[in-house]
C-alpha cells in the first residue's frame, strides 16, 4: 500500500501531469476488494472533489472525464514496474 501512495495521484500524474499526493483507492465490488487492486488517488479525485472530480461523488462521470478503474490500474502497474 505504501509504494502505491508513493507514486501520487495516478490521474494527476497521468492525466494532468501534475503530482499530488496520494491515499489508497481499492476497486471494484466491496465483496471483491483487494489490496492488490488498488490505485493512488489524491483526496480530491478520491473522495473530496465533487461530481466529476471525485470518484466516490460519482464514479461513472469520474470514469469519463479521466479512464475506468482498470486503465488507471494499469497505468498504476506500469508505475510500479
Amino acid at each position: 500500500m505504501g509504494r502505491i501512495a508513493a507514486i501520487g495521484c495516478i490521474v494527476c500524474k497521468n492525466v494532468l501531469n501534475e503530482q499530488s499526493p496520494a491515499e489508497v483507492h481499492h476497486i471494484g465490488d466491496t465483496a471483491e476488494r483487494s489490496d492488490y487492486l488498488t490505485i493512488p488517488l489524491c483526496p480530491l479525485h478520491h473522495r473530496l472533489g465533487g461530481l466529476g472530480v471525485a470518484y466516490h461523488a460519482g464514479p461513472k462521470e469520474f470514469e469519463r472525464q479521466f479512464g475506468s478503474e482498470l486503465q488507471l490500474l494499469d497505468m498504476t502497474l506500469q508505475a510500479l514496474a
